[in-house]
């Protein structure tokens, strides 16, 4: 196996993972930090952000009135402390962005902050409804003039490296796959850093993209991590409801990833209503269309099965026409690839699995159970969101998150070494080190697979959740799991599907796992068949360590 060796691996190339390997370069250049990415550098969840980046940037808005924000949305599961702390550091890492030459929208020279569902003032920065792809543009553009930072495209990783000779397990790498050349390839490395994002493709609709399989949070498992809250998956409330030619969702499917319209829709007037015209909203909450995610899907769900109807309608008919096209272009733009004048008509909507409130457990500064290993992002779970994420503090989470890994491992890299003789590839069935098959018959179709599994997850492990749809789901899974088998082989027709699939199987199991073990209902896991909250036996976090 071909191998190569840096200081640091980076894994994943959205906001987390640029911010973090830049900051670390700046911090000492003389590093050498590879940057391994499943797909281009741009392809990522925070390319897809819409809204904007939340932070208490106006004179009239405060750090107490973003953190009461932030616990009231997360159901009594947020880590106050957290909070503080990352809402503390919002501002400068907002002002980090600008310095590295992201353009947000500005009038008069200041922030052009906008209002989101559960926020109690207008504090979301935003560069017009395309955030995300902006800040990728910046911080790709800054990736590319750093020499300290190699850029390796179409790696995905296979597992982890892991020296378990001393006292506690230290990382020293990871295998990857290169798709392109085909062929597996050892990474030495002192520091690993996972920001690989979160886990939507195990729904049928995601707003996510096609590489979010919820590789971070299966390989920090497998190599020892322990992970928490995976119950909690936000569904964004209003994605675009696409049909095919012979009016079936499937065209959603094929596309991998809906298309999101922003919270800030809401945030400037629009209303949801039935497909009889009622806005519904506060009929189920007084904040109405702008309550927090959890709510508004359920709302959504809730109509959805008591008229049997397939979407309801975004109407932007109280926002001036001049204000949608200068605030909303992109969404105006693909809508009407999809046959909608959103200047005229109401958008078809229905939520559609979004944002992993959950993860492999991380402080601030993105520190693990496993020594050198570092998460940020969405594969991390801090208790910044608690049981659901407030609107828009994904990326706040995620720059802080990457900003405090970078001062951490630039003070304590020196104690570490790489010790690649030493090092197991993790827990469970990993590369393959002879030819052979994954785990059995290398004609089962893995693509069917997958779609069999996003369905299953779609039906019984949704917005409403019941004990028996969990055990059907699981029933389904561990027999998915014994035919497909677990180990990867270079043998394989498609290494890079099957490394997918085994992840994806992986997070799956946790999120019902979890979701099976939560007898209660609370922000966005809700029982059907224990529909109530329970703080007495509840109001604390589901966690699950490896058995190594």
């Amino acid at each position: 196996m071909n191998h190569e060796r840096f200081d640091i691996v980076v894994v994943g190339s959205g906001i987390a993972g640029l911010t973090y390997a830049l900051s670390v370069a700046e911090g000492n250049p003389s590093l050498r930090i590879a940057l391994a990415t499943k797909k281009e550098s741009r392809e990522s969840n925070t390319n897809y952000a819409q809204g904007g980046i939340a932070a208490a940037l106006s004179k009239v808005d405060s750090f107490e009135s973003h953190v009461a924000d932030t616990l009231g949305a997360g159901a009594g599961l947020c880590d106050e402390s957290q909070v503080r702390e990352i809402v503390r550091r919002g501002p400068t890492a907002v002002r980090r962005l600008a310095e590295r030459g992201v353009r947000f929208t500005r009038r008069d020279g200041e922030f052009d902050l906008v209002m989101e569902g559960g926020h109690s003032a207008r504090r979301v920065a935003h560069t017009f409804d395309h955030t995300g792809q902006e800040i990728e543009r910046a911080l790709v553009a800054n990736i590319a003039a750093t020499p300290a930072i190699s850029t390796f495209e179409n790696d995905i990783v296979v597992d982890l490296r892991v020296d378990r000779s001393g006292p506690a397990p230290q990382v020293c790498g990871a295998v990857v796959f290169d798709a392109r050349r085909g062929e597996f390839v050892r990474f030495d490395a002192r520091i690993v850093m996972l920001a690989t994002g979160g886990v939507g493709q195990v729904y049928r609709h995601t707003t996510n993209p096609l590489i979010a399989t919820g590789d971070g949070v299966a390989i920090a498992f497998r190599a020892g991590a322990s992970v928490a809250n995976m119950e909690f998956v936000q569904f964004h409330p209003t994605a675009f409801y696409e049909t095919d030619a012979a009016g079936d969702a499937g065209a959603l499917v094929s596309a991998g990833r809906t298309l999101l319209i922003s919270e800030a829709v809401r945030g400037e007037g629009a209303r949801l209503v039935n497909l009889a015209g009622h806005a519904f909203m506060p009929d189920y909450d007084p904040r109405g269309a702008l309550a927090p995610r959890d709510i508004v899907a359920r709302a959504i769900g809730s109509e959805l099965t008591r008229r049997d109807e397939t979407h309801v309608l975004l109407d932007l008919s109280p926002i001036p026409v001049e204000v949608i096209r200068e605030r909303f272009p992109n969404i105006l733009r693909a809508c009407l690839e999809r046959g909608v004048d959103i200047t005229r008509d109401p958008i078809p909507v229905a939520p559609s699995a979004h944002y992993l409130c959950g993860g492999v457990r991380a402080s601030i500064e993105g520190v693990t159970d496993i020594a050198g290993l570092l998460v940020a992002g969405e594969v991390a779970h801090t208790g910044m969101h608690g049981a659901n994420r407030l609107a828009s503090n994904s990326l706040l989470e995620a720059v802080v998150m990457a900003e405090a890994a970078a001062g951490w491992t630039l003070a304590n890299i020196g104690s570490f070494a790489n010790s690649p003789s030493r090092a197991d590839r993790g827990a469970g069935p990993g590369l393959s080190e002879a030819p052979g098959t994954a785990g059995g018959s290398v004609d089962i179709s893995l693509g069917v697979e997958r779609a069999r599994l996003k369905e299953l997850m779609s039906r019984h492990v949704g917005i409403v959740r019941s004990a028996a749809g969990l055990a059907i789901v699981r029933a389904a899974l561990n027999d998915m799991v014994a035919r497909v088998g677990g180990a990867v082989s270079p043998n394989q027709p498609d290494p890079y599907a099957s490394i997918e699939l085994r992840n994806m199987t992986q997070v799956a199991g946790l999120i019902i796992d979890m979701a099976t073990d939560r007898t209660e209902s609370r922000g966005l896991h809700h029982r059907s068949d224990f529909p109530t909250l329970n703080d007495r036996r509840w109001r604390r976090d589901s966690v699950i360590f490896p058995q190594l």
